[in-house]
């Protein structure tokens, strides 16, 4: 995926997943246009691997390409650390 068009979200309800959301949480989000069109994003989870979540679990948000940035790097390096 081009780095411009990485897209994050926060989890704003957690309800049937409390032990893989975290709410008010900044989850990366992979594109999937089948998912989306079923309703759902596939979202980097807190076991760090993606899974499919109801979209109105999470806001999409567009942060300021400052914070995109500082986003895209400190997933990098949670990324190098589970390796």
């Amino acid at each position: 995926m081009a780095k411009g068009s990485q897209k994050f979200a926060v989890c704003v309800d957690n309800t049937d997943y409390p032990a893989s959301l975290e709410l008010r949480k900044i989850y990366r989000v992979l594109p999937d246009q089948d998912a989306e069109q079923d309703g759902d994003l596939r979202v980097v989870d807190e076991s760090g691997e993606d899974y499919l979540y109801p979209a109105d679990y999470f806001v999409v948000v567009d942060f300021p390409p400052l914070a995109l940035r500082a986003l895209r790097k400190s997933f990098e390096r949670d990324a190098g650390q589970a390796r």
